[in-house]
């Protein structure tokens, strides 16, 4: 075994070890295994294979499958992998090549050990048997390599681990057991329609209609062309360097999740995003728009960025095998978990606006925790007023982790919804991670902030409405009539102060609160249209959309509980208001905050026996 350490200036992966591994079949060639061998960092192996391209007479995608085991100390993982060109087909555009390739994260340090399955036959990828067509080329090939802990720092996601669902009602970073609200946008939605991408263009032969109607548009993000930093990554000589910048932007302001989807044709509201070699073709993938894909991706885990992947919207949710699980659809689900599986933090969402069956819904499910070796929490959006017909059946449904919820016009019914599936899915034995990820009419939304700086209606029915009642975070849906919307936002600092609205939130929880420790419980104050969170005997939150004052009823403790307020508008230190501490037993007052009381305020009342977080 030949081991080689290169040194690339410049790029996230900083010193890349490769080692060059013989195969265990006869004949076969040598297989490369590159990438930082850490915990929570990729490790990927490329493998010398048949010599094919992406139009080849027998589809290299669908008529080869590669699987890699992956196996240490008890653990066992079996990844699928892809047909990869040259090998270096976001920099060289290529669309032939004998390269093959499959990506791994270690969730453990110490020796791992490897076997390479790859077999040949018609639609073989996405056959359920294992044994289907004929073992060949490189087929079980092995190697082995050891891993030490991960060096990265927060944000970046190799310095938390995987995020994953742990039957709570949050989900949780596997390395440092942090656990996680999400917060981030949710527009625009073609996202991935930047002009930098091989391969992409908006497909103006396509009929345009609602809010997908004027002139032919393609993203540029060049308002981000100043976020950009020496050292990020770009592709082709330099492209790419705006929708970096945009990332950086975003995770700058202190957000955590960004939703996109790779689909928008056959009646999708973009027409400009597809993961295949042209508009008209299913089954054969652009390998070099792919990998430069992989390259943002890539960026986003070390910025600590969540991949909210919608692999489908209701206008093209019948397309794929007419909406059944069918070999097209299994096949854009293989390719995409192959290729961007190993991500630390993703989200799959099984549709926008979902109109599938439940039938089929839990199909997708199962088929996507099959493929997925790391099993990403899988949810769905759905219109306002179908909450009941879409995930009552989904209940306790073991493939499925929860509710992508969209609010009305105002929002103003994001509280109660989130309270209702959060309890639902806990009555059902499977808890859900229950996400706000739209509100209002498809021309509504967020605003800008030169339309509506303080966003009351996002700030309290929505943003407060969901962390209050439990809920997993928001993301942020910029409505079609307004600048910068769903579709065609091009800067996202024209919601500069919602980041920092949403951000004055989240790390409110995270500095003081246990919050998976608590539980929504209203009925304890007075006021009827605050929202309350409680520890028992320990800890509790009120949030006061329309300012004032209430009651809390701490029941039967006696204990004495400190009073503090703290500014959702502004963020910053917890202050004082009228009264400072209060005691037990019975409905106790809370005062007055400290200034302002026709504005929205947050009373944290903590047990003086708990030490000061």
């Amino acid at each position: 075994m030949k081991v080689q350490c290169v040194r690339q200036s410049g790029t996230m992966c900083g010193f890349l070890c490769a080692l060059f591994l013989t195969g265990a079949v006869a004949g076969s060639a040598e297989t490369q295994l590159t990438g930082e061998l850490r915990t929570w960092h990729c490790v990927t192996l490329t493998f010398d294979g048949p010599e094919t391209g992406e139009q080849a007479a027998v589809n290299p995608f669908s008529d080869y499958r590669l699987d890699v085991m992956f196996q240490s100390a008890g653990k066992k993982y079996v990844v699928a992998g892809y047909y990869a060109a040259d090998g270096n087909a976001g920099e060289s555009s290529a669309e032939a090549g004998n390269k093959w390739r499959v990506h791994f994260v270690p969730d453990a340090e110490g020796p791992w050990r490897w076997r390479a399955s790859f077999r040949k036959g018609p639609n073989v990828a996405v056959s359920d048997d294992r044994q289907a067509g004929e073992a060949t080329a490189f087929d079980g090939a092995s190697g082995r390599f050891s891993v030490r802990a991960t060096d990265k720092k927060a944000p970046d996601f190799r310095a938390k681990g995987m995020l994953r669902y742990v039957g709570e009602h949050y989900l949780r970073f596997a390395g440092t057991g942090e656990w996680f609200l999400k917060a981030g946008a949710d527009s625009p939605e073609n996202f991935l329609a930047y002009y930098e991408f091989d391969g992409t263009y908006d497909t103006q032969a396509l009929n345009r209609q609602g809010e997908a109607q004027g002139d032919l548009f393609i993203h540029k993000y060049e308002a981000h062309g100043r976020d950009w930093r020496p050292g990020d990554p770009t592709w082709l000589g330099g492209k790419g360097k705006n929708i970096i910048g945009a990332l950086n932007y975003l995770s700058s302001k202190g957000m955590n999740s960004v939703y996109f989807i790779p689909y928008n044709l056959d009646g999708g509201d973009g027409k400009d995003v597809w993961p295949w070699t042209s508009p008209e073709v299913r089954d054969r993938f652009d390998c070099s728009k792919l990998d430069q894909w992989e390259i943002v991706f890539s960026h986003m885990d070390r910025l600590g960025l969540m991949l909210h992947i919608i692999t489908q919207e209701q206008e093209n949710d019948q397309a794929l095998d007419g909406g059944d699980l069918g070999p097209i659809r299994r096949l854009y689900y293989r390719e995409l978990i192959a290729r961007f599986g190993h991500h630390l933090a993703i989200t799959w969402n099984l549709g926008e606006e979902n109109t599938n069956t439940a039938d089929q819904l839990k199909a997708f499910s199962s088929y996507i925790r099959e493929i997925d070796p790391y099993d990403h929490p899988i949810v769905v959006h759905t219109f306002p007023g179908q909450y009941a017909k879409v995930y009552e059946p989904m209940l306790g449904f073991a493939d499925f982790e929860g509710a992508s919820l969209q609010m009305n016009k105002t929002g103003s019914d994001t509280h109660a919804e989130t309270i209702k599936w959060l309890d639902r899915s806990a009555q059902a034995g499977r808890k859900w991670n229950v996400c706000l990820d739209e509100y209002g009419h498809g021309a509504n939304g967020v605003k800008t902030d030169e339309m509506d700086y303080w966003h009351d209606e996002a700030r309290k029915n929505c943003l407060w409405a969901n962390l209050m009642a439990g809920g997993g975070g928001v993301e942020w849906y910029f409505g079609y009539q307004y600048p910068h919307n769903d579709l065609y936002c091009e800067d996202w600092r024209s919601r500069d102060h919602m980041w920092d609205l949403t951000r004055y939130a989240v790390e409110f929880f995270h500095a003081h609160l246990p919050f998976t420790e608590m539980k929504h419980a209203d009925a304890l104050t007075a006021a009827k249209d605050d929202f309350c969170m409680a520890k028992a005997n320990e800890v509790y939150a009120v949030y006061l959309p329309n300012g004032g004052t209430t009651t809390l009823d701490l029941g039967g403790c006696a204990e004495t509980f400190t009073v503090k307020w703290f500014n959702p508008r502004t963020g910053g230190e917890l202050q004082d208001g009228e009264i400072k501490t209060t005691k037990g037993p019975g409905a106790v007052a809370l005062g007055d905050p400290p200034s302002e009381v026709d504005k929205d305020w947050v009373i944290l009342i903590r047990s003086e026996k708990l030490k000061v977080r």
